[in-house]
């Protein structure tokens, strides 16, 4: 049986080197708040210790449902 899982995580670091349009603070922020925005229901962030990471496939998923039910007119 081949089963592949993909374990897609980054640090802080790794994520915004990654994707430019992050920074380290505006990542630090969610990551702060992440029970007011949804990112820890979304399960995009991992404690192991001390250390923080992000699922990558999970955050984007939540990234993408913030801009629900908002059309072109709203913003």
């Amino acid at each position: 049986m081949n089963t592949q899982t993909n374990w897609d995580y980054l640090t802080v670091q790794q994520f915004t080197e990654k994707h430019a349009a992050f920074t380290n603070g505006g990542m630090r922020s969610l990551i702060f708040n992440e029970d007011e925005n949804g990112l820890s229901t979304a399960g995009a962030i991992v404690r192991l210790g001390r250390k923080v990471l992000i699922n990558q496939v999970k955050f984007f998923d939540w990234l993408e449902s913030q801009n629900k039910g908002t059309s072109s007119r709203e913003r």
